[in-house]
């Protein structure tokens, strides 16, 4: 892995650490029991900063030291939680948010408008962490010479026991997994300061063998720090199984300076004791006499069980078998670690692929049976079976949980509510719910608009609630759920719903009905989703009722799905919307009428019975139920009368039942999803095409449309309902 890819993911695991960061933050205030979110969000802040020590990142260090200096007080209880610091460090969050993009933007940190702009916030953190103490020296690090050079001799006076000291191994593989040795260093002096090092090289090969992509350095560290071990350790999480670390702290015993001695060559030996001489750790006599016991062999298991065995509480047996264990916990850990990451693009390349295979197989399925070749149609038929499992196991790779999504409204909830004054709370349901990416990716900006929408104009403020009798407190609930092979995301809110007669008056003010029109609930309360369609006495700068939701509705549309609101005057309204599982192939049922042959999407289909219906009607009676029907070949101006018996595929869709008149059914299909070109932007009824094995293009039935316009007759269908059944 080079520098540039491990940045790449240190860019990727700071955004996921800031949005955990932030729904902590946001659950805190409700949260019973505070403390494990209090030390997620410390956990997050200070992993942001140690990796962005790693690049050499100093704006992001430096700002984040100071927002986990004050969560660090939080986590000891010496600042209490209140309303103004979740906000303050939520302002924080997005700070270190634009840090981290000015990364990804190639921009320094450091820049005079970015430290700007951290101002502000850090003169209100400070405000919490009383008088500043006298600072640490933080000269930057830029070489193995500067380090050398920060080994100033120290007084007589001063001893080791008043200090740290880190001993670290490389493994040679550290740089190529793109790590610099050097970066720990400068990261260490973040948080203290170190006093003395010495460099060890024993290790380098002579030239001729030496690998310039592996590393042969330690480093034996007199650390300077008020930080705790776990800090220190944690300069060092990225490089924990690449690397042998060992930390003495400060007031530690002579014989644990002398194992470090005992564990390296003569040499590096001499060279360690000479530092711990010089900084009071060991006499000259104790050093001479650690270096006397050099010439004694390394045991074969770890230090700890060398001395359990010299003072006979366990046998060498016993230390091997412990040793073994742990080297196969160690394995077993690294199998369970396996999870990777894949670009985007990747993935999306992968189901393009998986596509054309899909249509390839099904050409070779069609030459089979013209074939007419036993043997072949087996093996094609296993083929298809296979080319099935690749397809469902591509589409699994692309589905995601709709969480993430969900969870980025828990700060847009909190801050609106709070510049509106209102007091809304926000539940979420279905969070676990997976779909497609893309449409992961597609539907969050539709969302916006609909929960700001219900709380500036759907929501009352806490007086008019308590008026009405409600709980002052308003309620906004976001769901997710699988059904009938479509996605269903509900927005409810309890607030004062949609005025029915003020959006039909509006409706024919704008010339947008005639006044004698009559319409069902649903078909007014659509009438928002027009273009610039509102019923605000006032338009804020959040949204109006109406205002922006023709977007929503044509971004819901581009997603091939459908939006429906139902609302009660006074109780709340809920806003339906309806998406495909994917957007890329499906399980189709082929259709012909004519010579055309049509796809329709095989989760929406109930059923297909003998068609039967009394001339001129376009509705039939199944099972005791008024089902309406469209005649595809009326739809689609197909002028030959059908050559044989007619069917009707029931379609379900929202709730809702309809069937389509179709001359032959051809049966199930992989479909994949082929999107039309510009020119069908308008096209009714129509969601897309598909490529069928003969090469033919196939059209896919457009169900929620269709559905739709078959039940605009419903009123006429209730009417003679009991005619028909009786």
């Amino acid at each position: 892995m080079n520098l540039d890819e491990a940045l790449q993911i240190f860019l990727l695991e700071s955004r996921e650490l800031l949005e955990e960061m932030e729904t902590c933050l946001l659950s805190l205030e409700e949260a019973e029991e505070k403390t494990e979110l209090v030390n997620a969000i410390f956990r997050a802040a200070h992993t942001i900063k140690g990796s962005s020590g790693l690049f050499g990142l100093d704006g992001v260090v430096a700002f984040t030291h100071i927002t986990e200096s004050v969560l660090d007080r939080v986590r000891d209880g010496r600042i209490t939680i209140s309303d103004r610091l979740i906000a303050l460090l939520l302002s924080c969050r997005d700070h270190i948010g634009t840090l981290i993009d000015a990364v990804a933007a190639g921009q320094d940190t450091t820049d005079p408008v970015l430290t700007t702009q951290g101002m502000p916030l850090l003169e209100q953190l400070r405000s919490y962490l009383g008088p500043p103490a006298s600072p640490l020296p933080t000269s930057s690090l830029t070489s193995s010479t500067t380090v050398e050079q920060t080994a100033q001799p120290l007084p007589l006076e001063v001893h080791a026991a008043d200090h740290w000291h880190i001993s670290v191994r490389f493994d040679p593989n550290v740089l190529r997994n793109g790590m610099d040795p050097l970066s720990f260093l400068r990261f260490l002096q973040t948080i203290g300061k170190i006093v003395e090092v010495v460099v060890l090289h024993d290790k380098l090969p002579n030239p001729a063998s030496m690998d310039p992509e592996s590393c042969y350095l330690g480093y034996e560290l007199v650390f300077e720090s008020n930080a705790s071990k776990t800090a220190i350790e944690n300069a060092f999480e990225f490089v924990r199984d690449d690397c042998q670390l060992r930390i003495l702290p400060p007031h530690s015993r002579t014989t644990d300076y002398i194992r470090i001695l005992e564990e390296e060559s003569y040499e590096s030996s001499a060279r360690i004791g000479e530092m711990m001489v010089h900084c009071g750790a060991l006499t000259q006599q104790e050093l001479d006499a650690a270096l006397h016991t050099q010439t004694i062999a390394a045991p074969p298991y770890p230090l700890l069980g060398k001395v359990l065995v010299q003072q006979q509480a366990v046998t060498p047996e016993v230390v091997e078998a412990a040793v073994k264990k742990q080297a196969q916990l160690k394995e077993l850990h690294t199998q369970e670690s396996r999870s990777i990451r894949i670009d985007a693009d990747k993935l999306d390349q992968l189901i393009n692929l998986v596509g054309e295979l899909i249509i390839v197989g099904a050409g070779v399925n069609l030459v089979a049976q013209r074939a007419n070749i036993t043997e072949l149609q087996e093996h094609t038929s296993k083929l298809s079976s296979l080319v099935e499992e690749v397809r469902d196991s591509a589409l699994q790779l692309r589905m995601v949980k709709i969480g993430a999504t969900f969870s980025r409204f828990q700060r847009v909830v909190h801050d609106v509510s709070r510049e509106l004054g209102k007091d809304i709370s926000l539940l979420i349901n279905g969070e676990e719910t997976e779909l497609d990416k893309t449409v992961v990716e597609k539907i969050g900006d539709p969302l916006m608009h609909l929960v700001r929408n219900s709380m500036d104009h759907g929501i009352e403020s806490a007086e008019v609630r308590l008026e009405r009798g409600k709980p002052a407190q308003g309620t906004l609930r976001l769901n997710a759920f699988h059904d009938s092979g479509s996605i269903v995301i509900t927005v409810e809110d309890d607030g004062g719903g949609l005025k029915r007669d003020k959006i039909l008056s509006k409706a024919i003010e704008r010339g947008l009905l005639d006044s004698g029109h009559h319409l069902t609930d649903s078909e007014v309360y659509a009438l928002i989703f027009e273009p610039g369609f509102s019923t605000a006495d006032k338009v804020s700068n959040l949204s109006g009722r109406g205002v922006g939701l023709d977007v929503v509705k044509r971004n819901i549309a581009a997603l091939r799905g459908s939006v429906n609101i139902q609302s009660v005057e006074g109780e709340g309204t809920t806003v339906t919307i309806r998406l495909p599982l994917t957007l890329a192939i499906i399980d189709g049922f082929l259709v012909e009428v004519d010579s055309s042959v049509f796809a329709i999407p095989l989760d929406m289909i109930e059923e297909c019975v003998a068609f039967s219906s009394e001339p001129g009607h376009n509705y039939t009676n199944l099972r005791n139920e008024i089902l309406p029907f469209i005649r595809l070949r009326e739809l689609f101006d197909i002028k030959n009368p059908p050559k044989r018996r007619e069917n009707i595929v029931v379609l379900k869709h929202g709730g809702q039942k309809a069937g389509l008149v179709v001359d032959t059914l051809l049966g199930e299909f992989q479909t994949v999803i082929k999107p039309l070109g510009k020119i069908f932007n308008q096209a009714k009824c129509i969601s897309g095409s598909t490529i069928l094995g003969s090469g033919e293009v196939a059209l896919i039935l457009d169900v929620p449309v269709l559905i739709q316009q078959a039940s605009h007759s419903q009123i006429e269908h209730k009417k003679i309902e009991s005619l028909v059944l009786t």
